[in-house]
Formats: structure tokens, sequence, C-alpha cells
């Protein structure tokens, strides 16, 4: 009686090996992906998490595709392209868990402190923002005719942690690096009328800036109802320019109005304040001090850049090298 070899049916994990590394996978883990970036863009807070596990499920789809296919490794530039695109995901699913994207305001002369407007963080973003310092020492933006935005300049003051300072110049594309943290300038911007309240029962002074709507972006909204520290009032304060501090007519620049008036209502009381004018209330006095003006920032960390930008040079060398290698040997030999 003759045996017939039976053929060997691959394993679980072999099994399993080849449903990840399937093109089904591939195609549902790319339009996952779009979905995500989609998603996380749109959702208040990002989606960190999730945009994370949909770059590793592309991660996981491409090296079990490496592993189940021989022909992914068999040419060399061919492998090395697929190797570079396998960290690109992974470092893409790495920058998503420890990136930050947030804005702030600074009034002139201000300094940061490590608050933050507005925060998209992954959930594993190293808390190093708060120990940063630097200074607002005011900007200069340029205007074309029709409010058309040029360059800005904002001055800034760094301080390091040995107590030394340094001066930069710093726009909307030359950012601030300090340990890794880009910060940008942005259109957002406007004035800010300086209060010093001095409340009564002898409580320490306290001064601060209103900011007011961004300009010119909201030029006849300038107004901003804020609360008065340690007291229940809320305080409305308007500015009232004269004329518009940009001309739109002509070549500008963005400048704190000279002529102005503000007009502040407390607890219904109603004054117009020049700098240097008090409000007299029964908590205490409110000062208005004279206006300035606030700059937005955009501030921007992602560890993984410098590694996805060599991730990806060298997928794109090792692609010229396969396509010189397949179709620039042919068309020699044809001469």
């Amino acid at each position: 009686m003759n045996a017939t070899a039976l053929p060997a049916s691959p394993g679980r994990p072999r099994r399993l090996l080849q449903a990840l590394a399937s093109t089904r996978v591939t195609l549902l883990a790319l339009a996952a992906i779009a979905a995500g970036v989609v998603a996380h863009s749109r959702v208040e807070g990002g989606l960190a998490w999730l945009l994370a596990s949909l770059f590793g499920l592309g991660a996981a789809n491409l090296a079990a595709a490496l592993v189940a296919q021989p022909r992914l490794r068999a040419d060399l530039p061919l492998f090395v392209f697929h190797l570079a695109l396998l960290a690109i995901l992974a470092l893409a699913a790495a920058g998503r868990l420890t990136a930050l994207d947030g804005t702030l305001e600074l009034a002139q002369g201000e300094v940061f402190e490590g608050q933050l407007v507005t925060s998209v963080a992954g959930p594993l973003h190293p808390e190093g923002l708060a120990r940063l310092r630097f200074v607002n020492d005011g900007f200069e933006i340029e205007y074309a005719e029709g409010w058309k935005r040029g360059r800005t300049r904002n001055s800034i003051r760094v301080f390091g942690a040995g107590g030394e300072v340094s001066a930069r110049t710093i726009g909307d594309i030359d950012a601030l690096v300090i340990d890794g943290f880009r910060f940008y300038t942005t259109s957002n911007k406007g004035f800010a009328p300086v209060f010093r309240w001095v409340p009564r029962g002898g409580q320490s002074m306290q001064r601060g800036a209103v900011h007011l709507p961004a300009y010119p972006a909201h030029e006849h909204a300038q107004a901003q109802t804020w609360r008065i520290p340690g007291t229940a009032l809320d305080a409305w304060v308007m500015l009232d320019l004269e004329r518009p501090a940009i001309d739109p007519s002509r070549p500008s620049r963005f400048r704190v109005p000279e002529a102005h008036r503000l007009v502040i209502v407390v607890d219904g009381v109603r004054r117009e304040l020049a700098a240097g004018e008090a409000l007299r209330l029964a908590e205490g006095v409110l000062v208005y001090e004279g206006l300035t003006a606030w700059m937005g920032y955009r501030v921007f960390y992602d560890p993984t850049l410098p590694w996805l930008a060599a991730a990806a040079l060298v997928a794109v060398g090792a692609m010229a090298v396969f396509f010189w290698r397949r179709f620039g040997r042919a068309a020699g030999g044809r001469r």
C-alpha cells in the first residue's frame, strides 16, 4: 500500500501573519489613517491615541508583509524603501503620542510662564513647557495697501536656566527654539489696555493687561469683559479709535494708537478714562495705565520630526536607486 504525502497546512501563527500582511488590511489601514487624520484635526483636544493606533496598524501590516512576502526582500533598494516606510509609520505613531500643538498670547512686556490658551497634546507628552521663560519686548508688522500683512519682527528676550539672558528676533517663519519647543508669531494680535487694581483693606496690588479682540480682524468690535481680581465685579471695556490704527489705503505698520478713548462700565457706572486716570469703587481703585499691544503665538513640539525627515530621505533615495536599476540600465543597454 502506497502512502500519499499530504501538504502540510500552515500553522495558526503563519495564517495570522499572512492575514495581517494582506492587501485588504493595507487598504483598510490607509483608509482608517486618512479618516483618523481628519477626525484628529476636527475634534477638540485631538484623538492622539486613536491616530497612533492607526499608524501602528499600518506599521504592523507593513512589517508582516516584509516577513510574509519574500519578493519585498529580494531587491535591496526595494527592501530599504519599505524599511524606511515602516520607520515613518512607527515615528508618526510615536509623534502623535508625544507632540504638542498650542497657542498663547503675551502683551508687550509680559513674561511667558508656561500657560497656554489652547493645547492639543499627546498622552505621553513630556511636561517641559512650564520651565521655559521669555518676554515679549514688542513687535513690528508691515502692511501693504488693503491690510495685506507682511513680515512680522518680534523682539524677545529668553531667560536660561542658569540666569543668562539672550535677545532674539522671531516671526511667522523664524522660530524661537527652546528645548525642542518651537514658538512662532501668528496673525493673531491686537491691543491691550493695562490696568492696576488697588484693593481696599491693605491687600496686594495687582497689575495686568486685558486682551481685546484681534485687530484689524475685529476692527469694529474692540470690547472685552473681564473679572476684577478678588471681586465679584465684571468690567466691560471698549477701545474707541478716532481713526484706523492701520491705514488700509497705503502701506503702513501695526502700531498702538495714541489718539483713543477707553470706555469702561463697572457695576452700572460708565466712565471714559485717559491714561493715568482711575475709577474709584467700593472694593478698591482701578487705574488705567495706558494702551499696549499683545501678540499671539503658536508653540509646536514633536521630537520625531528630524527622524521623520531622515527616514523620508532614505525612502526617496532607495526608490530612486530601484527605478534607476530597473529602467535606467535598460535604457542604457538599448543605445
